[in-house]
């Protein structure tokens, strides 16, 4: 048992009984060692005849279980009783002989362990002193007399009894033992020196003690030893072994003490070194009074108030500012708040509240660098350079307003916020870049995809720990100006959980009716935001909500044409590989050829990001052969372009002559947000009776259009020169290939009946020709959306002809004039007439019935080529 814990057992039992003399206590604890100094002195004396015979133990004693500590012989040691069974064991001890034996339980948790659940060697002690404490427990203070090691249990109730075995100690008298029992002495007084609690005369009558085997109980008693090492002492035979494991014990404690003394007095030495700092800078602030100069926190002062009054604030934040500031001087230098207040007026003196860049105004300079940096894009570079005018004429007229405007509600707005919509690859962001070079302002983006905390937008609050603004004033601080051209990339995929609203918070930004007065989080101040030129992207406007997309000006960007393509790619994409892959102006050239063989067979995309990616794989080619050696300057061929790139991914229009030669298959035009593309409608019969199933990985709208489109042939039937009996006879499925992509949207309706009208007839659809419209019971072609996009893809995918709704008839003023030019479009009004413009004409024959259901037993599925299909819409 440690020394703590024995002394404060010693404490508890004399105060349990009402004395509360220390010096009374002490000279108990001091009469315990004496007594055990006698008793070494007694087995130390010389024998002589009339000595007293050896006290006589009895064969059977009551064995009393010991939770987490183990008695020795010649100790004394208190001891708490509660259970039932032992106050009764504790009875009847008292009343007897006062015997009992001490046995210590293997599981030091368990209340009652039985006969099993016990150690085998044990201590015979003798009750000295037993009180009984009000909450019914009795306390004991036992004396260790003899080891001894358990025999049979004869009783298990009231208490447990069992036979004993007297285990004597070999006790060896060597010069070894000595040693051990010398050097245990000494490691057990290191240790108490470094525990302030020990008292000294006990120190000096542990050292004192020669007997080895006394020593070993006794400082095992006092030290802080594990019950199962407490226990192997006991348990061990040799006096030897004894201390042998008693000083690893002792060393191993040492060494705990040692460490935990440094790691305390490094603790010390902080704290210390923390208050010398404290009193040595309180030192400094008296001797700068003294010398009439200003200590470290009225200098930061200072400077804040001089960056303050330099920021030329609005009102409101100058006063804000000014608050803080008195609070801040008044604090000291230590409080936590003191690092809050510090940060935020940092924040509010860094920002731009009244730095700017001067508009270059000039539309030629302007329509120069957007046709430098940008081929196309016509619409967009028309309302920049509206914007920049109408910029310019308000500048130049403003001195001619006689009074300004009355109306407080609907004030001048200044700010412009657009929103690029198009596919990936057509130049959405680097517009933004343009359109800051143009106008001579600086340019910053942020990327808005997968945001989906408010706080990312509108700042945390202060009472937070680690607050900070929200994306746009931390742009804002960095760009270090108040007009910026501000791009809000990938608006379209903001996402919101239980953190809010992104989409929301961006409503105060991009309205130029509130964002004059910006109110963030973390600055709770007004930031006037109209100065900025705020450009959004996105590649579709569904995902955006309808509050957000009403405050933006939409503007659309369609894909490219093969010939824009061409010029993109001669006059910045083959220079910019060139340079990116160091090789030299000369060294590589493409030709036409070629470079078409790239859009055509390995591209097939609205924008140029996939182009460009296989021109540097040319370019990367190229610069191998001449790090090489074998060549000076390289020509790439289209024999080149598929040696180099494999073979080529899409095929031209022998594919979809292939596909459509089958009645029944009929191209259709689908609008993706990655800009539009072909889909393929196929039907087929089989043997049964009115069944119809749509397939393809289709969504709800399709799959109605479908419905719709079946129930408009059966109910035309006659007028198409259909068998009526076909219905009753054959199920009909229909599938749009490419089932691991999404489909949906109406548009696909006119491709639907067309398809259906096909297979039954078995006239087969007109080659390259492609169409898109969305139909009704009664067989009218409705207007759709996406048109430019579908003609571009119909023309990147070699169709020649183009069926649309009537009411699409004014969107083909969209569609570039080359295009125009080189594809026939059909403006249909009903679904009669896009089966009579796609279909070939009937061919008389003798069973109308039996030569639909021979031509559709030959159709066939065609691979994709690894085509990815897009969604109609």
């Amino acid at each position: 048992m440690p020394a703590e814990r024995w002394q404060s057992g010693i404490h508890e039992f004399f105060q349990s009984i009402g004395e509360t003399d220390d010096e009374l206590i002490k000279t108990f604890m001091m009469s315990a060692l004496s007594h055990i100094q006698k008793k070494e002195d007694a087995s130390s004396a010389p024998e002589t005849g009339d000595k007293n015979e050896e006290q006589i133990f009895p064969d059977i004693l009551p064995i009393l279980p010991l939770r987490g500590v183990v008695v020795y012989p010649n100790t004394a040691v208190p001891l708490t009783v509660g259970q039932a069974r032992s106050i009764k064991l504790v009875d009847d001890v008292v009343g007897g002989d006062k015997l009992v034996g001490l046995v210590a339980a293997l599981d030091p948790e368990k209340e009652t362990p039985g006969p099993g659940e016990l150690y085998q060697v044990g201590t015979i002690a003798t009750v000295h002193r037993l009180l009984r404490a009000p909450d019914g427990t009795v306390r004991l203070l036992v004396q260790g007399i003899k080891r001894f090691r358990l025999g049979e249990f004869v009783a298990e109730e009231p208490y447990l009894k069992a036979h004993i075995h007297l285990a004597p100690e070999s006790d060896e008298e060597n010069i070894e033992t000595s040693a051990l029992a010398r050097n245990a002495r000494d490691q057990f007084q290191e240790i108490t020196q470094m525990i302030p609690s020990f008292p000294d005369e006990l120190v000096g009558s542990i050292t004192s003690l020669e007997d080895p085997l006394q020593t070993a109980y006794t400082i095992a008693n006092f030290q802080r030893i594990a019950l199962k090492d407490a226990q192997e002492i006991l348990e061990l035979d040799s006096v030897y072994e004894k201390l042998k494991k008693l000083i690893g014990l002792l060393v191993r404690e040492s060494e705990v003490l040692h460490i935990g003394q440094k790691i305390q007095n490094e603790a010390r030495g902080e704290i210390e070194k923390v208050q010398r700092e404290y009193f040595l800078r309180e030192q400094m602030k008296a001797i700068q009074r003294e010398l009439g100069d200003k200590d470290e926190q009225a200098v930061e002062t200072e400077e804040f108030r001089k960056k303050i009054e330099d920021a030329k604030m609005p009102e409101e934040a100058l006063k804000q500012a000014k608050r803080e500031l008195d609070r801040l001087s008044r604090l000291p230098t230590a409080a936590a708040e003191y690092g809050v207040i510090r940060t935020y007026l940092d924040w509010l003196v860094t920002l731009p509240w009244d730095k700017s860049t001067t508009d270059n105004l000039e539309i030629k300079h302007a329509r120069e660098i957007l046709n430098k940096d940008h081929f196309g894009l016509e619409d967009v570079k028309d309302r920049i350079l509206e914007f920049l005018a109408i910029r310019k004429l308000r500048l130049d007229r403003k001195d001619d307003e006689k009074e300004p405007s009355e109306d407080m509600i609907r004030r001048e707005r200044e700010g412009v916020i657009l929103c690029f919509v198009g596919p990936p690859g057509v130049g959405k962001t680097s517009l933004g870049q343009s359109i800051a070079r143009a106008m001579e302002r600086k340019f910053i983006r942020a990327s808005l995809g997968g945001v989906r905390d408010e706080a990312e937008i509108r700042g945390h609050r202060r009472t937070y720990i680690g607050a900070m603004p929200g994306r746009i004033l931390q742009s804002l601080r960095r760009v270090d100006s108040k007009n910026p051209v501000f791009m809000l990339d990938e608006v379209d995929k903001l996402t919101f959980d239980f953190h809010g609203d992104p989409a929301s918070a961006l409503l105060e930004v991009l309205d130029p009716e509130q964002n004059s007065e910006f109110r963030d989080n973390y600055l709770e101040v007004a930031y006037d935001l109209s100065q900025v030129f705020f450009i959004t992207t996105a590649n579709t406007l569904e995902t955006i909500p309808g509050a957000l997309r009403d405050r933006m000006e939409i503007i659309f960007l369609s894909g490219y044409t093969e010939n824009e393509k061409m010029a993109i790619a001669r006059g910045y994409l083959i220079p910019r590989q060139t340079r990116e892959n160091s090789l030299r102006e000369g060294e590589i050239s493409i030709n036409d050829d070629a470079l078409k063989m790239l859009i055509r067979q390995y591209t097939r995309e609205a924008g140029v990001r996939n182009l460009e990616r296989k021109i540097g794989a040319l370019c990367r080619n190229v610069g191998t052969k001449i790090a090489e050696g074998s060549v000076e300057k390289f020509e790439i061929t289209p024999e080149l372009v598929e040696e180099y790139l494999d073979h080529p991914i899409f095929f031209g229009t022998e594919e979809l002559n292939k596909r459509t030669s089958i009645p029944g298959v009929v191209p259709g035009l689908a609008w993706t947000s990655f800009g539009g593309d072909i889909l393929f409608i196929e039907a087929t019969a089989m043997p049964g009776g009115r069944g119809f199933q749509v397939t393809g990985s289709i969504g709800n709208v399709m799959q109605e259009s479908a419905r719709a489109a079946l129930s408009y042939v059966r109910s035309r039937a006659a007028s198409l020169n259909i068998p009526s009996e076909f219905f009753e006879k054959f199920d009909i499925h229909m599938h749009i290939p490419s089932g691991a992509q999404p489909k949906d949207g109406p548009s696909a309706g006119v491709t639907m009946a067309t398809s259906l009208v096909s297979l039954i007839s078995g006239r087969k659809v007109k080659p390259q020709i492609g169409m898109t419209g969305e139909i009704t019971l009664r067989g009218q072609v409705l207007a759709i959306g996406g048109v430019k996009e579908k003609v571009l893809a119909a023309h990147r995918n070699g169709l020649t002809t183009v069926i649309l709704p009537k009411r699409n008839e004014q969107d083909i003023d969209d569609v570039p004039d080359e295009i125009r030019q080189s594809m026939k479009f059909i403006f249909a009004e009903s679904v009669e007439d896009v089966i009579e413009a796609a279909l070939e004409k009937a061919k008389p024959v003798k069973k109308q019935a039996s030569k639909p259901l021979k031509k559709k037993s030959k159709l066939k599925k065609v691979k994709n080529n690894g085509k990815s299909k897009s969604t109609a819409r």
